[in-house]
């Protein structure tokens, strides 16, 4: 290779590598766009109510034991028996559980920055079956029981929108702030009627609650046997947690989702059991499912992922700009190479300054259109021909077409990326496989004029 092309590669290749700069420093932007929308979100949230889950409802007895011990007099080595008491409390899962909620979606602003809010309006209900002696199989005479309540766990009660009644077994029973339970965390609860305990007792059990969340929804399937019934205006749901809905709708007006579990699936009396014993209840309360109201499309996940490829896009479009340089036997200067490549970094700059404002879809067109008309126009006066510049131009949005698609398909990106560069690579080596390239930029020496000319120049 002579020593010409050398230098205009290396030019060239240091090109790319300058063009390294810009391009960190709008990926830096992108990652403190990023964050700074995450923490208006995050305020908004703080000044509404975070995501929310509902844990419950679960029924405690709380109840105080006669303990006998037996102790020995040291001076007189007699035996007797000491009493003292201690207390205690038993915990009671739901035999059945449901829950039909119908979630509303609305946008909370602040300046350019949209948080998406949900109204859920749930209708719970279920049956408690309190076993003879409530399960207690030894020394039942020993228990004296206090006043039973049910708890509701709500990670954020904030978000309780209306006042709260129990509907036990046809009486109707008011809530109270707090579960009672530290465990638990934040909710409410609710005092029942002192139980018979001596008795098996089925306890029906129903309320509404109108809940207010930003982010995530999720249920603890707390039953034996678990129903929950969701639906909601929002197209674009994300299902979460342990278990994916059994059957699900999705259409452009919404989505309704139905889950079913039992003991079987989710051992959550094996949980609870552990928890009371260790402490240690994040096992007992992440077995929970529900869905996320994310907006599928972020312009910053987006414009991150658009700008991983911006040196594999400058090297095709350098490589499509030297190949018509050799092809064309024209002299391009590295200057306008490096202009070129700016240009093409200022597409992600663009890019990312319009999709805070219309959208990523169509910031995206905007963008490419403007830089594929910007250096359309410039190779044109560079390659010294309409016809080739227009050319490029159409190459150059064709790879725009390509980087949106790889953009849009998530899951198939590699196996589009891996096509395409393929795809390029034939068509480089189709159109430069009978290029002499010992001889790319090198001066042709002067051909001696045959007689003819020499007659006719004399």
């Amino acid at each position: 290779m002579n020593r010409n092309l050398t230098i205009k590669l290396g030019a060239i290749a240091l090109l790319i590598l300058g063009l390294l700069v810009p391009l960190l420093m709008i990926d830096g932007l992108i990652q403190e766009r990023q964050e700074l929308r995450d923490g208006v979100l995050t305020d908004i949230a703080r000044s509404s109510s975070y995501s929310q889950q509902l844990s419950g409802p679960l029924l405690v007895v709380p109840y105080r034991k006669v303990v006998r011990t037996w102790k020995t007099n040291e001076k007189t080595n007699k035996r007797y028996q000491e009493q003292g008491e201690e207390r205690g409390q038993l915990y009671f899962l739901p035999e059945h559980f449901e829950l039909d909620g119908q979630v509303r979606t609305e946008l909370r602003a602040r300046g350019i920055y949209q948080a998406r809010l949900f109204h859920a309006n749930n209708r719970i209900s279920g049956q408690f079956a309190l076993p003879e002696q409530l399960g207690i199989k030894e020394d039942f005479v020993d228990y004296k029981f206090e006043q039973p309540f049910l708890a509701v766990g709500i990670s954020d009660i904030r978000g309780i929108e209306q006042a709260l009644a129990l509907d036990l077994n046809g009486q109707s029973l008011p809530f109270a702030p707090g579960t009672r339970i530290d465990w638990l965390g934040e909710g409410v609860h609710v005092n029942l009627p002192l139980l018979d305990g001596k008795r098996s007792t089925d306890l029906d059990f129903a309320f509404d609650l109108q809940l207010q969340g930003t982010g995530q929804l999720q249920v603890l399937p707390v039953g034996k046997t678990s129903k929950v019934h969701l639906r909601a205006d929002w197209p674009h749901p994300s299902f979460i947690g342990n278990y994916l809905p059994a059957q699900r709708e999705i259409s452009d007006l919404g989505f309704a989702a139905n889950w079913q579990t039992s003991f079987f699936s989710t051992n959550l009396e094996s949980a609870l059991i552990n928890c009371l014993a260790s402490g240690q209840c994040d096992e007992f309360k992440n077995r929970s499912f529900g869905v996320s109201f994310i907006d599928p499309v972020d312009q910053y996940l987006k414009s991150d992922r658009a700008i991983k490829y911006a040196l594999l896009f400058i090297a095709l479009t350098f490589a499509g700009f030297f190949l018509f340089e050799v092809l064309k036997s024209l002299a391009v200067h590295p200057v306008q190479y490096a202009l070129v490549g700016v240009a093409l970094a200022f597409f992600y700059l663009l890019l990312l300054s319009l999709s805070e404002h219309i959208g990523f879809a169509l910031a995206y067109l905007l963008s490419a259109g403007a830089c594929v008309t910007l250096i359309g126009f410039y190779v044109c006066h560079v390659l010294r021909s309409l016809g080739h510049g227009l050319s490029f131009a159409v190459g150059l949005a064709a790879l725009y077409g390509l980087l949106y698609g790889l953009l849009s398909a998530e899951d198939y990106a590699l196996l589009m990326g891996s096509l395409l560069l393929f795809g390029l690579l034939g068509v480089f080596m189709v159109l430069t496989r009978k290029l002499d390239w010992y001889g790319v930029g090198q001066v042709k020496p002067a051909q001696p004029l045959t007689f003819e000319a020499q007659v006719a120049h004399e």
